[in-house]
């Protein structure tokens, strides 16, 4: 029985030293780990409020139609110009034909104006001399008519001569109002002749820009790559009618780099400045550390950006720890910076000054 004890003490005792060892190891690791850390707290801003960013386009249409063929797939990789999608051309074709024989059909009216324009102007010309014979022949028969005057005053002729000589006065006085008056219905017929060519010639400008306009309608048919990148989800299916504008699809361009966007409190950006290095962890890449700096803070915390942003003068007020966004661009080779995602959470490190 005493054995049996004294076998049970050794076990407590061996028992009473692992724990003992145990609990020295995870307080030296707790201690090391706190250490760490208040290093950290000393010498870095951090927040993992932080995620991989790149520019996301919008691939719009230009034109109208139905689309025809579609020439990517998920996630595809494209290059700039790489043609996207097509949509039908037969209607913008039908349109080409249309206004090239509108235009046709302009310039013809144009040619038949400006004949129209030399006749009237060479008719205004031939009413115009017409106008000094007539005002010569008046001329005559006002001097016959008073030289006559004179001849009945003094009983030379006869009242049936003088009246014949009156006659043929008030004759070439209408004669000279009628070829005046022809005159400048030439010369009206001359100006709306004019006006109708300036009209002719104007919608002969706006049937080439019609023209012009559908020739791009054919070329937007064609809806292609803006730049390098990754296609996301395809979301069009043939047959489908898309509206000019409408977006048609996203890319991730790949030209424009990746940057992180990380928020950090208002408490904290206070010694921040801009070209200040920081370090990047990302979650999906244990072990892998990336090296940026900061580019530049946002005017105002990403609430004031919001949809709805928060007006503390209507309710109950409570005090919130605002952010602000930071935009911090890699300035390291990592060779996994390839593999970086828009979207990724990242942790951040300021180094202080």
């Amino acid at each position: 029985m005493s054995d049996q004890l004294a076998k049970y003490r050794k076990v407590d005792h061996a028992v009473l030293k692992i724990s003992y060892v145990a609990a020295l190891c995870i307080l030296g690791i707790l201690l090391i780990w706190g250490g760490i850390k208040l290093y950290d707290f000393y010498r870095y801003e951090q927040t993992n409020d932080a995620q991989i960013e790149e520019y996301i386009n919008p691939i719009l249409s230009r034109t109208s139609g139905f689309v025809q063929e579609i020439r990517y797939t998920d996630h595809q990789q494209v290059a700039k110009g790489d043609t996207l999608v097509i949509l039908d051309k037969n209607e913008a074709t039908v349109r080409l034909h249309q206004v090239e024989a509108e235009i046709g059909s302009a310039e013809a009216q144009l040619k038949v104006l400006q004949n129209n324009i030399r006749v009237a102007s060479s008719g205004s010309s031939i009413h115009k001399a017409q106008i000094s014979a007539a005002e010569a022949q008046l001329w005559r028969q006002q001097k016959d008519y008073e030289r006559y005057e004179e001849l009945l005053k003094g009983e030379a002729v006869t009242q049936q001569q003088f009246e014949g000589i009156k006659t043929q006065l008030e004759i070439a006085k209408s004669n000279y109002e009628a070829v005046k008056n022809t005159f400048v219905n030439s010369q009206d017929q001359v100006s709306d002749a004019q006006a109708k060519l300036e009209v002719a010639q104007a919608n002969l400008e706006q049937k080439k820009v019609e023209l012009e306009k559908v020739k791009l309608d054919l070329q937007y048919a064609v809806i292609l790559a803006p730049s390098n990148g990754f296609m996301g989800t395809k979301k069009l299916q043939e047959g489908q009618f898309i509206q000019a504008g409408q977006t048609v699809g996203y890319m991730v361009d790949k030209q424009q780099g990746k940057w992180v966007v990380a928020n950090f409190q208002e408490t904290q950006i206070a010694d921040m400045h801009e070209g200040q290095q920081a370090l990047i962890t990302v979650d999906a890449f244990p072990g892998e550390s990336f090296t940026g700096v900061i580019e530049s803070f946002s005017p105002a915390t990403g609430s004031q950006f919001s949809l709805l942003p928060s007006d503390n003068a209507t309710g109950n007020f409570v005090k919130v720890t605002q952010r602000f966004p930071v935009k911090i661009t890699f300035n390291g080779n990592n060779p996994v910076m390839s593999k970086l995602k828009a979207g990724m959470n990242a942790e951040v490190s300021i180094v202080k000054d």
